[in-house]
């Protein structure tokens, strides 16, 4: 929380070295590459995700809409700005180079709002899309859930990937069960 990181900066950005070391040995899985994929088939698509890993862009995935950031991205503690570049120095966390406020993960804390432009840009891709995906999600938290349901309102097909029921279930159009790297290679496949 923003909370947590004003009490003690240097905690809470060492958590997130980690965590970014953590992210950057990870690799895309059969889920994002089958999502590359379908963006190569399908014109005018968008991916909207949740996850702050950058996973999807290393898939290759062109038009990404991160709605609670991106771990490896910084952005000034003061101005809220994204910086594009940026060191580990010894002061722990660095400093912003344009105002000298401290840099922060550019990531959504618990009581944040989501980043405006991502969420407008969501809304926008859900109201206008022919065919939602909602993969692994719990349509729990919003505004984030509140995107099927958007697109179902705007005449949009409605796919649930999930291991289990959700708010969603019962008005997606079709509600596949298992992992997201299981169904959507499969799926994949059959289109």
């Amino acid at each position: 929380t923003r909370e947590a990181f004003q009490r003690n900066p240097k905690l809470v950005w060492d958590w997130y070295a980690w965590r970014r070391e953590l992210v950057a040995q990870a690799q895309p899985n059969a889920a994002h590459l089958a999502l590359v994929e379908l963006e190569r088939r399908a014109s005018g698509f968008t991916l909207i995700t949740q996850n702050v890993d950058g996973l999807h862009q290393r898939a290759g995935s062109h038009d990404v809409v991160e709605l609670h950031g991106n771990i490896t991205r910084v952005k000034c503690f003061e101005e809220g700005l994204v910086v594009p570049t940026w060191k580990e120095t010894d002061e722990t966390p660095p400093r912003c180079p344009r105002c000298g406020g401290r840099l922060r993960p550019d990531v959504v804390w618990f009581g944040e709002m989501l980043p405006a432009d991502a969420i407008d840009r969501a809304f926008a891709a859900s109201q206008a899309c022919n065919v939602f995906f909602s993969i692994g999600t719990s349509t729990l938290v919003h505004p984030a859930a509140a995107l099927p349901f958007e697109a179902l309102q705007h005449t949009a097909m409605v796919v649930e990937i999930n291991p289990c029921s959700t708010p969603l279930t019962a008005r997606a159009h079709y509600a596949l069960r298992g992992t997201a790297g299981e169904v959507l290679p499969d799926l994949l496949r059959m289109l």
